[in-house]
């Protein structure tokens, strides 16, 4: 099932080089990245900070994979990792990201 992820970091250049080794082991199909603005708990108090976040996309089964990599190469002691189901799309997205996914699939076995 196509999914979409979603990370916070700390930069650019740590969102960017996030993506970008997703991208090489074929894990996700593509990466947005956009700026920020954060408010957050951490350690009892409030904290403010401007942040990365990507917008990723890939499937379901690929979840594990994303997360183990992403915490390997990641700055925060509990990174932001989550995925959602994509319910409705273009035929066409959809079918970009399923091929992608098959592809990703057959590097792994």
């Amino acid at each position: 099932m196509p999914q979409f992820y979603y990370v916070t970091t700390k930069t650019k250049e740590e969102a960017k080089r996030i993506a970008k080794a997703l991208l090489q082991k074929k894990y996700i199909a593509g990466a947005n990245m956009f700026p920020l603005e954060s408010l957050y708990w951490w350690q009892d108090k409030i904290c403010e900070e401007e942040e990365y976040a990507l917008v990723m996309q890939s499937t379901k089964d690929n979840f594990a994979k994303i997360e183990e990599l992403v915490k390997t190469l990641h700055s925060y002691e509990i990174p932001c990792i989550v995925s959602f189901a994509i319910t409705e799309s273009s035929p066409d997205f959809l079918n970009w990201i399923r091929e992608t996914a098959e592809h990703i699939d057959k590097k792994e076995e």
